[in-house]
């Protein structure tokens, strides 16, 4: 049988041709049995050819187009010589140098792998995106909000537990992680209230990380308290924590020393009130020495706003990450709507997250009372349209 010879003329037309643009949609690999260190890897590639990659249902990546063309063909199990042949087409580089980076961004991805108590959200050193800027496909996280009861001895009016007329069930819960899942949504985030009042909190989660999505927890962190709960959670596949600090309640200190000492990434939430500002900045360094690198930051009142901005401004000094698009817990002060004013909608609130109320109610964000319609009973669809006529009137 004869090998057909490319003309000069083909072999220059076809250098100039791209390869047809990827399929923007979800990609899946397992790595097998055998492997060395088994993992998985879930890729979301839009429209835009930007991609979300998870990685082991731990940590979310956001890749620009190069990026997440890496990512595909890893997905893919492509032979490198042919990825480097179709990104030098693409981009118009050297083939020499798309196959080293190709080779650079497998050794980062098993570096991610390998690494234990990673940030959930991640970026490598490509150019950035800003993930909350661009047109998706479906929200990068979607909070849920368990239940709205609070530990005994809590003011129930902390919570907004009259918006809500009953709470999902476990099967209910799983449908709307169903629902999440094959809308591509990859991050969960079980908040409350106080969500460690669900006894099926642990099966939650592990129905989550099943899937492969990342989870997360917002708690005030007194269960946490118990190392027994605290192992159980995580072994069911908790990824990330955020903890509502009360520095004078000694169990929440009991959580913070057990959850440092854990394979989990924690944030710790303090809201800066007029009777800890003069010691707040005290209070800062003490939890950075102790091993804490993320924080969340809100004030009590707005006449406390300059002591906040001071905290953010002494956190970065230290070094400390700071956290600001994850929902905080609720509590007397309510930090959402001491720092949002009614109609206004914060960055990425019903675009890059959605949240979920105990009965299956969708806002755009928590404290934004839009119901965009119910994740239980309505289809994923008709709410993310609606969300995103709401976002183009904002």
């Amino acid at each position: 049988m004869k090998t057909k010879t490319l003309s000069l003329k083909q072999a220059i037309k076809r250098w100039f041709t791209p390869p047809e643009a990827l399929t923007a949609g979800s990609y899946h690999f397992q790595a097998p049995p055998d492997a060395p260190a088994p993992y998985r890897l879930h890729l979301r590639l839009e429209p835009d050819r930007s991609g979300v990659f998870i990685i082991n249902a731990a940590t979310v990546l956001h890749l620009n187009p190069t990026a997440a063309e890496y990512a595909y063909h890893l997905v893919q199990n492509t032979p490198e010589e042919e990825v480097a042949s179709a990104i030098s087409r693409r981009y118009r580089i050297n083939p020499t140098q798309a196959h080293q980076d190709f080779v650079k961004f497998k050794e980062q991805i098993q570096t991610l792998i390998s690494t234990p108590d990673l940030d959930p959200v991640t970026f490598l050193d490509f150019d950035r995106l800003n993930p909350y800027s661009q047109e998706i496909s479906a929200p990068y996280r979607l909070d849920c909000a368990l239940t709205y009861r609070l530990p005994e001895g809590a003011d129930a009016a902390y919570a907004p537990t009259k918006q809500v007329d009953r709470e999902l069930d476990t099967r209910e819960w799983e449908t709307i992680l169903d629902k999440a899942w094959e809308a591509g949504i990859p991050h969960v985030v079980f908040t409350g209230g106080e969500p460690t009042l669900r006894e099926d909190l642990s099966e939650l989660i592990r129905y989550a990380e099943q899937k492969g999505m990342v989870s997360g927890l917002l708690t005030d962190g007194q269960r946490l308290a118990d190392p027994e709960y605290l192992d159980m959670l995580l072994q069911t596949g908790l990824d990330h924590i955020m903890l509502n600090l009360d520095v004078d309640n000694l169990a929440v200190a009991a959580a913070v020393k057990n959850t440092l000492a854990a394979d989990v990434h924690l944030v710790v939430h303090l809201t800066i009130t007029a009777q800890n500002a003069a010691r707040a900045s005290w209070q800062l360094e003490k939890l950075q020495q102790s091993g804490i690198t993320a924080l969340s930051l809100s004030a009590a009142e707005a006449s406390l706003q300059p002591a906040l901005q001071a905290m953010r401004e002494h956190s970065a000094a230290l070094g400390m990450s700071l956290v600001w698009d994850l929902p905080v817990p609720y509590s007397a002060f309510n930090p959402v709507s001491l720092e949002t004013a009614a109609e206004e909608q914060p960055s990425g609130a019903g675009h890059a997250w959605l949240y979920v109320e105990p009965d299956g109610d969708v806002l755009p964000a928590q404290g934004i009372n839009r119901v965009l319609g119910n994740l239980l009973r309505d289809p994923w669809n008709a709410i993310w349209q609606n969300s995103e006529r709401r976002g183009q009137r904002q």
